[in-house]
């Protein structure tokens, strides 16, 4: 029954979305507990099937029964199982959250939202499981389609950033289709197992050089690695509350698996430490990001579009350190910390920023003088997550930025020490800038009813304490060491942790 589930987890979603969508012509408030129920059980499935990977191995699953690579592979590792559990989680808690934002944000396309919230998970789901680089394009369409329809939904400025992403997100995923395109043209497969045992004797052909190139170009873009980020920002500012929140998250951190996955999966560190420069490549990328993205940020008056910048830098942390890890002891386990450290910092921030427009229509940081005193919860989990983006111990972010500095140090590649270094004093400055308004300084009062507080609704608040607190209960979780086996099974199956 197990080596079902990765098919079970994709196509659950995917069955229920069109419920949604039928139901939503009588009753429109119906998609709410289907999504609900579908989402509760993608994380039971993700759970089970992490599970039986860490006590069975490896998950194949042939669809049709057609054995690859004449058919499609869903495998599961200690990766994409730790993988689905992040994400389907992430996907839950976003879900409760958006109850309450999407029924005063867009009160007429309730059940087309959820409709296309469970065909984004289905996407993002078969992503992570899929083991044929075709299927992953078809998956990652699903995704980005639906991804593009739910920023247009918004207001304002939404749908001229939904086109944007559009364009932008459909030159990415060209690039890559050629990059898979020769890929099949030298080798006749694409299936992730079959073209790493193939490609070995092609690694000297320009073909297979130009395929790489292309994929990690399509990549780039997607994951909004600097300069090829031009299509986030908007998005993630204009694109309605819960929208801002999954796209920010789980849909950034699904891309960022799929390039760890075609890198250390298909092309296998022979190829790129042979052959290409990318790791060096990479890791300066990652660096300029990283400044780049906190300077942004800090010239920022929009409070969703600072962290969307944030989250630019912080693809650069995640970069460097699959950047470093062909070089390093660590391995991964820089990068996939971070990948969930990340995830959960961003959406209690996510989650806390669009509190604030839900409940006062406020987007300029500049006028968010006493929300600590309006907002005290929801500015309390706020504060959380900004101490551990900063770094601050115990936090998620300080065990990121720890376990990367050993990696640059174990590396010896030792300029990157300075990038992190500035990176997190920029970060602090718009950070502090944030605080200090919000809890310091105060604001003529007129009406006494300005000083009542007024909180965000149970069911966005509540996700927002959880997250809150998970930056340093995440934290805390990593330093005991409980999760070591499944990053060192991750770097084992992929040759890493040994220099």
């Amino acid at each position: 029954m197990s080596h079902q589930l990765p098919a079970i987890i994709v196509v659950l979603p995917l069955v229920v979305s069109f419920f949604i969508f039928f139901s939503g012509w009588w009753v429109q408030r119906a998609g709410f507990p289907l999504a609900i129920g579908a989402l509760i059980c993608c994380v039971l499935l993700s759970i089970g099937i992490l599970k039986s990977v860490t006590t069975g191995g490896a998950i194949h699953y042939w669809l049709g029964g057609w054995e690859p690579p004449w058919g499609i592979e869903y495998y599961v590792d200690h990766l994409n199982a730790f993988m689905l559990v992040l994400v389907s989680s992430l996907c839950l808690f976003t879900a409760i959250y958006a109850k309450r934002t999407v029924e005063a944000e867009m009160p007429g396309s309730v059940a087309l939202f959820w409709c296309l919230y469970l065909l984004l998970n289905t996407g993002i789901l078969g992503i992570i499981v899929t083991g044929d680089l075709f299927n992953l394009f078809v998956l990652l369409e699903v995704a980005s389609l639906t991804g593009y329809s739910l920023v247009a939904i918004g207001k304002g400025r939404a749908r001229f950033a939904s086109i944007r992403y559009l364009i932008i997100g459909t030159i990415g995923a060209s690039f890559y289709l050629i990059g898979i395109g020769y890929l099949y043209i030298m080798t006749g497969s694409l299936n992730m197992a079959d073209l790493r045992m193939i490609l070995p004797p092609l690694y000297e052909t320009k073909v297979i050089q130009a395929a790489f190139v292309f994929i990690f170009i399509g990549f780039g873009i997607k994951i909004a690695l600097f300069p090829l980020h031009t299509w986030q920002p908007d998005a993630y500012t204009y694109a309605p509350s819960a929208v801002s929140v999954i796209i920010s998250t789980a849909v950034a951190k699904t891309s960022v698996y799929a390039l760890i996955r075609v890198i250390f999966s298909v092309f296998t560190l022979d190829f790129i430490k042979g052959f290409l420069p990318v790791f060096d490549i990479l890791c300066w990328m990652a660096a300029i990001a990283m400044i780049a993205g906190s300077i942004f940020a800090i010239v920022q008056n929009n409070f969703k579009k600072m962290l969307a910048y944030s989250s630019i830098a912080n693809v650069g942390y995640i970069v460097l350190a699959i950047g470093l890890a062909p070089f390093c002891t660590q391995g991964l386990s820089p990068a996939l910390i971070h990948i969930l450290n990340h995830a959960v910092i961003k959406a209690c921030m996510f989650m806390a920023a669009c509190a604030f427009i839900y409940k006062f229509d406020l987007w300029d940081i500049r006028k968010f003088a006493g929300l600590g005193r309006r907002m005290p919860f929801t500015c309390f989990a706020l504060l959380l997550a900004i101490l551990a983006m900063i770094g601050m111990p115990p936090s998620a972010g300080f065990v990121t930025k720890w376990y990367l500095i050993l990696a640059i140090l174990d590396a010896q590649k030792y300029p990157f020490l300075i990038f992190i270094f500035v990176s997190t004093l920029l970060m602090i400055v718009y950070f502090w800038r944030l605080i200090e308004i919000i809890y310091i300084r105060t604001t003529p009062v007129s009406n006494p009813s300005d000083l009542q507080i007024a909180e965000a609704p149970l069911s966005m608040l509540i996700p927002s304490l959880i997250f809150g607190g998970l930056t340093f209960a995440v934290g805390i979780v990593w330093m005991t060491g409980i999760i070591t086996p499944v990053l060192d099974a991750v770097n084992s199956t992929f040759g890493l942790g040994s220099r």
